[in-house]
């Protein structure tokens, strides 16, 4: 299985930010919806990801003074990608090495999706249950 089956399935549109926004302002948008991390954007192409973990280092090393900073001078860059074709068990070791939970899915440089660890998690979850159910259907067959 590859990360192109998670985004195939993913509904509405790639929640991401620019370089200029302030720190405040991504911060606000992460909160608004919800969600733990985002990719930076310059058109299509990822240059960076600012995290729940990057707030919480920059404000540990700056202070509340980096929330009027744009979030360039903070984000994590160059952010780690997949591409589409990327097995899925290749990504979460990817993301356990790496110690991240988010990942910006690309083709070429232009960002195509972003799947969180939960996504993979979930959909790794779902395909082990489908395999058990066959294995007991299997069984109780013969």
């Amino acid at each position: 299985m590859t990360i192109s089956r998670i985004i195939s399935g993913q509904t509405g549109s790639l929640v991401s930010a620019t370089p200029d926004m302030s720190v405040r302002a991504v911060i606000a948008l992460l909160a608004e919806r919800r969600i733990g991390a985002l990719p930076i954007m310059e058109g299509t192409r990822a240059v960076g990801i600012f995290s729940e973990r990057d707030v919480l280092y920059c404000l540990a090393r700056d202070g509340a003074s980096v929330l009027d900073q744009p979030v360039r001078e903070v984000m994590t860059s160059p952010p780690i990608t997949v591409t589409p074709d990327t097995a899925i068990l290749a990504a979460l070791s990817l993301m356990t090495r790496r110690r991240i939970r988010h990942l910006p899915v690309v083709e070429g440089e232009q960002v195509v999706g972003f799947v969180s660890i939960g996504d993979l998690v979930k959909h790794r979850i779902d395909a082990i249950q489908q395999e058990a159910e066959a294995m007991r259907s299997y069984i109780q067959m013969a």
